[in-house]
């Protein structure tokens, strides 16, 4: 007796193992179809991707001269050049154009004033960089510089 109640055990598992195949097969057919149906009326939108707008209209250029810098007593003979661009909107590129001799004294002092030994650290030049950016920043006026770009740091 005890092999024909292990028996029925055993199809009522098959059953329900089917069963739940079928009603997950039935389910996602009705789910496809479902999103399927929402697409097609309009209730999700097709997908079209997005163009950027130009952001690049409003962008313009101010060149900083090549500063050439001597690295102090401890580097004879040693000097960096340092050549940059700001980034600014084009209406206040020649607001920042008249501030600079502020903007070449404030970036000479301070390259200047930075240990000649960490200038050779390679992660040195995003420290370097952030800290020239926020010094232009205070000299230009908040909100009128968007980023500084270095185009030329050789030491020599």
């Amino acid at each position: 007796m005890s092999d024909a109640a292990e028996q029925g055990t055993e199809d009522a598992t098959r059953k329900g193992g089917k069963r739940g195949l079928i009603l997950a097969g039935v389910l996602a057919i009705a789910l496809a179809g479902g999103g399927f149906m929402a697409a097609r009326t309009g209730l999700i939108p097709a997908f079209s991707p997005k163009t950027p707008e130009s952001g690049l209209g409003d962008i313009a250029y101010v060149t900083i001269p090549p500063l050439v810098l001597s690295l102090g007593p401890g580097m004879a003979g040693r000097h960096l050049r340092f050549a940059a661009d700001l980034e600014v909107r084009r209406a206040d590129a020649g607001e920042v154009a008249l501030v600079m001799p502020r903007i070449r004294d404030v970036l000479n002092g301070y390259l200047r004033a930075v240990e000649p030994e960490r200038l050779e650290q390679p992660a040195m030049l995003m420290t370097l960089r952030a800290q020239m950016l926020r010094r232009v920043q205070i000299v230009a006026g908040e909100g009128r510089v968007r980023d500084l770009l270095v185009s030329e740091f050789v030491i020599n």
